[in-house]
């Protein structure tokens, strides 16, 4: 598969929110996870579960929701499981291209100097979508003991 095309920027150097078309139905998406987005719930059997934080849009201008591209981190012959893991980043969730493009979602590429696979979901994080997309994830890196 071939890289993936440079995405547009606005005047003010923000990637403009977009589909990629090079981002493929069944390609996995990558949503890192802080300890910081985990909370005590006594509804759960573990006790702990993943925050609301992670099913959210970042603020800022074109803020959408921070992932990682599966296919693109493979495909440059890493191994995404440890990529996507560091000190800051404990855990991590995955859903797939499609399932996110179904709830009316889309799916971009936004590169950083940091993260070459980076890319961002944009679209309407209401309550309501926070919990579909807590119900269309599943765990990539989980938390021992958390609940999604």
């Amino acid at each position: 598969m071939p890289e993936l095309d440079d995405p547009q920027y606005d005047g003010a150097g923000n990637v403009v929110p977009h589909d990629h078309e090079g981002i493929q139905p069944a390609d996995g998406i990558i949503r890192r996870v802080p300890e910081q987005w985990v909370v005590d719930e006594e509804k759960v059997v573990s006790g702990r579960r993943l925050s609301s934080l992670a099913f959210r849009a970042s603020s800022g201008i074109n803020g959408g929701m921070s992932i990682d591209l599966q296919q693109q981190i493979e495909e440059a012959g890493l191994d995404a499981k440890q990529f996507v893991t560091t000190p800051r980043w404990v855990g991590s969730i995955r859903f797939v291209t499609a399932s996110l493009r179904e709830e009316w979602f889309i799916v971009g590429f936004d590169p950083t100097d940091e993260n070459p696979f980076h890319g961002q979901v944009w679209g309407n994080f209401s309550k309501g979508k926070q919990r579909r997309l807590r119900e269309l994830c599943e765990w990539f890196v989980p938390i021992p003991g958390v609940s999604v």
